[in-house]
């Protein structure tokens, strides 16, 4: 099961400062929900994983924000 990692309250650029120091610590392939309320993190998540090699396994709109399932790449 991912771990959450709950960003809600930052806005652009610290979700994906933090998701990016977060995944470094983990193991290739390992997954992690992020939380987010920042409404540029539709933008940042998916561009980072994209330029970091991680997967983007899915994105959900929940209330009052954004959660996103990564994959870490290897």
């Amino acid at each position: 099961m991912a771990a959450i990692y709950d960003l809600k309250g930052l806005n652009c650029p610290l979700p994906v400062l933090k998701a990016k120091k977060r995944l470094a610590a983990m193991q290739p392939g390992s997954r992690l929900w992020l939380e987010t309320t920042d409404p540029l993190a539709v933008i940042d998540i998916p561009a980072f994983c994209a330029d970091a090699g991680h997967q983007l396994i899915e994105t959900a709109a929940v209330s009052g924000g954004h959660r996103f399932l990564v994959e870490r790449g290897a």
